[in-house]
């Protein structure tokens, strides 16, 4: 088995589907299904059973996956060690959703690379369901998502209470629906404000990073919402707003990482999550 027929293999079994495997390994279905074929040659066992629901794994399927997954977390380790630049020990890769590097990732950052320069450090911006396969398969050390599901052989841990608010640069506080900027805070904020506000339509503008939404909201005007912490300052000068009686919601920030892992940069490269969640200690500069 090769980590190619290894990594296709955990793909099926946790999407249940050989055409939703092509798609996530970005390859076609043809290939999938060569590759389990010489896979379940080589162990003389039928893997999965095929359906017209998709696909499921067999006794046998079922008591590889443990041993697949080692072999991937394995290789993604050795091939993170062999490239390692010069002068540094060790190496932590991290990935976050896309509204999540500013500022909470970039301190990240900063601080890793002030209170250990020996540690390579790489950063990567994914969607959420990416994020938790590559901890899981141990492409990535950790990740960090806004309000993840439960997933197998991986630790949630909360870093980041912070709640959604509506603000507005109308200088009566006044929600505008016309001048409303949407921005992708993910799934479930987008299922909580369509159901709070069942008669909005399309919204005018639409912005999928916050800060950029929130800098053409103070320059254009308009209303939306963002982080309670990142518009604050805002509200104080005055050139923001709450919308008075809107809902709030939570959107909190959880680290995941491997349940069982004795990397101890993974230790190090959590302390200084937490610090950056807790005290924002490495300003943006």
């Amino acid at each position: 088995m090769d980590v190619q027929q290894a990594r296709t293999f955990l793909e099926i079994a946790r999407s249940g589907s050989f055409i939703a495997a092509a798609d996530s390994l970005h390859i076609t279905q043809t290939a999938v299904s060569a590759r389990i074929r010489t896979l379940e040659a080589l162990l003389g066992r039928r893997l999965f059973v095929r359906n017209k629901a998709g696909a499921r794994l067999t006794p046998a399927g079922e008591r590889l996956v443990r041993h697949a997954r080692v072999m991937v977390q394995a290789w993604e380790r050795a091939r993170q060690q062999v490239a390692l630049p010069p002068g540094r020990r060790e190496g932590v890769i991290i990935g976050g959703e896309l509204s999540l590097w500013r500022p909470l990732l970039a301190d990240w950052l900063v601080l890793m690379h002030r209170q250990h320069p020996d540690i390579a450090l790489r950063a990567d911006v994914d969607n959420p369901t990416n994020l938790l396969v590559r901890v899981q398969d141990g492409a990535l050390d950790l990740a960090v998502l806004y309000h993840p599901p439960a997933w197998p052989n991986l630790v949630s841990e909360l870093l980041q209470e912070e709640k959604l608010v509506l603000v507005t640069t109308d200088p009566g506080g006044a929600f505008m629906p016309d001048e409303y900027v949407q921005v992708d805070w993910g799934a479930a904020f987008a299922a909580n404000f369509q159901a709070a506000f069942p008669e909005f339509g399309a919204p005018p503008v639409s912005i999928s990073l916050g800060p950029l939404a929130l800098t053409y909201l103070l320059t254009a005007g308009g209303c939306g919402y963002f982080r309670l912490g990142a518009a604050q300052p805002f509200i104080d000068e005055g050139r923001l707003r709450r919308v008075s009686n809107a809902p709030e919601f939570s959107h909190s920030a959880f680290a995941i990482y491997p349940a069982r892992s004795d990397n101890d940069v993974l230790r190090l490269a959590l302390q200084a999550l937490r610090q950056a969640a807790s005290t924002g200690a490495a300003p943006m500069l």
